[in-house]
């Protein structure tokens, strides 16, 4: 097995450089045609989702194959090699396997034991099977993978340790409180037609939203997704399509947005949501003055950063004391704490105020000073930071989740009064301190066993053309010596030459048959992939008879595989 992954995604790289990143179904199928046409790989599959972006592929060498994909990575995605590099994370073999069953049983999703995931895969499959990228080790490989997810999911209680994305995200517009409360008797806005927008629809149909409006580019797609909103058994909502012209209209009149689309822009700018904002309420949407930010510590001056031109005496300064700090001052003269405190704030000194002082007022200063110094090491902050003045933020009036990649709503949004954002950026913050349910050790047990699984499935299916061509080798000697005992017995009649066939071929079953059992097993554990070699070498095999087979056995499955 030579399986490779490259990828990077929401645990490996910030959502700047996942949006850059990102790539539309026509970016991931020249991405698998380009990759098969490099030299390393032979087989290829793109799983590109709002949060991850993976490159698999069968290659021949580790090294350059790492380095082929992560070139064409970058290339596909527009992001340059050398800044996509830090970010990229590298599955090999079994470590491959065991990432890919992972991210199927939605273990490495932002919102663990989300179930979209498995869909994902499914349609990483089908486009890799649509371009003939995929041959039997990734058709193999993604297939058992979704059985892998699916008995995740029915066996265990990962849904239990965390909900889907939107569901999560919800929940984030919610501000924690229920989401069912919370959307009860709130009108919707629905900003594409695709699997994500379409499990926001469904979610805020039976979370109990009145009305569901459904915009997108295809508004056929739009008026499908409507129609079957509107005759959900489970819910009683008013669903209705319109164009995606009619978008800023309709975000006046909605109390949430959700918005999932394919475009390379900004679906929503800010200024789009603060005339929707104007249009609610009569009022312009005011943006979230500086006052209410948190104060950035002013950067150091360039004298700051260094001991250059410092006035103090290096030599003297007590050990552990920070030369910038005040902790340096002790057994230093007033004049000298004066200068040195001029070269710290890179500023000058006001001696109005130190004339005014006296030598004792000094002595004592600088005494309690040093002794504060000695004690804690540090001279603690005299002046109080000034308090941050706290602009109360008004309750939203529209709330908006952004659940694209790259993003549809302009991050501005955030700064606008009157508005609550949540987007794959806040959400992925908001997660990263999410209770893990017990469940997932169970899932991952079954991962374990999952890969262990499939890799001795995967060694003992290596040796299978060896022994094929050894049993076929073995058929042609037999063949070829009943044909010259037909030449030595011309006179041996039909039942005779059957009865000695049927003999030679039971004595070339029996012998074959316990070595070529034996050495299955022996192929189907780790370190096994030598034993393919060995009964090549033993029984001097032909390597193209054997190439030939397993191409044989390609062709076969491909004619035979249906979609996932």
């Amino acid at each position: 097995m030579s399986l490779l992954v490259v990828g990077l995604s929401h645990r490996s790289a910030p959502v700047s450089v996942l949006e850059r990143a990102s790539l539309n179904a026509d970016a991931q199928i020249k991405l698998l045609q380009d990759t098969v046409a490099a030299e390393p790989a032979t087989e290829a599959a793109v799983l590109a989702t709002c949060n991850r972006i993976e490159l698999y592929a069968d290659v021949d060498k580790f090294h350059a194959g790492v380095a082929e994909l992560s070139t064409l990575l970058a290339q596909h995605s527009g992001v340059g090699l050398e800044e996509l590099t830090p970010y990229l994370y590298v599955h090999y073999e079994d470590r491959a396997v065991h990432h890919l069953f992972s991210v199927a049983c939605g273990l490495d999703s932002m919102v663990v034991g989300e179930g979209q995931i498995l869909g994902q895969i499914k349609d990483s499959l089908a486009r890799a099977q649509d371009v003939h990228s995929a041959g039997r080790l990734l058709n193999d490989l993604f297939q058992q993978a979704l059985r892998v997810g699916k008995r995740a999911h029915s066996e265990t209680g990962i849904d239990r340790a965390g909900q889907s994305l939107v569901t999560f995200g919800l929940e984030q517009l919610a501000a924690g409180g229920d989401v069912q409360t919370w959307a009860r008797g709130k009108k919707a806005l629905v900003i594409g037609a695709g699997s994500m927008s379409s499990l926001a629809a469904a979610t805020l149909a039976r979370a109990g939203v009145t009305e569901i409006v459904v915009a997108n580019r295809t508004l056929d797609r739009a008026e499908r997704l409507a129609q079957i909103l509107g005759e959900g058994d489970d819910t009683d909502v008013l669903a209705r399509a319109v164009p995606m012209e009619s978008v800023p209209a309709e975000l006046t009149r909605a109390d949430v947005a959700v918005s999932c689309t394919g475009a390379t822009g900004l679906v929503l700018t800010a200024e789009s949501i603060a005339s929707a904002v104007e249009g609610r309420t009569g009022r312009p949407a005011a943006r979230i003055a500086d006052a209410a930010q948190p104060r950035q510590t002013p950067a150091a001056s360039p004298a700051a950063g260094n001991d250059d031109n410092c006035p103090l005496d290096l030599a003297a300064v007590q050990p552990g004391f920070s030369v910038m700090g005040e902790a340096a001052v002790a057994g230093m003269d007033a004049a000298t704490l004066e200068q040195h405190a001029a070269w710290a704030a890179g500023g000058t000194v006001d001696r109005r105020d130190a004339a005014r002082r006296s030598p004792e007022a000094d002595a004592e200063l600088i005494g309690a000073l040093a002794a504060t110094a000695a004690t804690v090491g540090r001279i603690p902050e005299r002046r109080r930071p000034e308090p941050v003045e706290q602009v109360p933020r008004p309750e939203p009036v529209l709330f908006l989740l952004d659940l694209a990649m790259p993003r549809d709503i302009d991050a501005a949004v955030h700064r606008l009064a009157g508005v609550r954002l949540v987007d794959i950026e806040s959400l992925a913050e908001a997660s990263a301190d999410a209770p893990m349910a017990a469940d997932v050790d169970q899932v991952r047990r079954i991962v374990s066993d999952e890969v262990a699984a499939f890799g001795a499935a995967l060694r003992a299916a290596h040796i299978t053309p060896t022994v094929v061509a050894l049993r076929t080798m073995a058929a042609d000697v037999v063949a070829s010596e009943i044909a010259r005992l037909d030449g030595r017995l011309p006179g041996l009649d039909d039942r005779h030459r059957a009865e000695i066939t049927q003999t030679v071929r039971r004595v070339v079953d029996k012998l074959l048959h316990a070595p070529t059992v034996r050495v299955k097993q022996l192929a189907a554990e780790p370190g096994g992939a030598g034993y393919a070699d060995a009964l090549r070498t033993l029984f001097d095999l032909d390597p193209e008879t054997v190439a030939a087979v397993s191409r044989a056995g390609e062709s076969t499955t491909q004619r035979d595989r249906g979609p996932a």
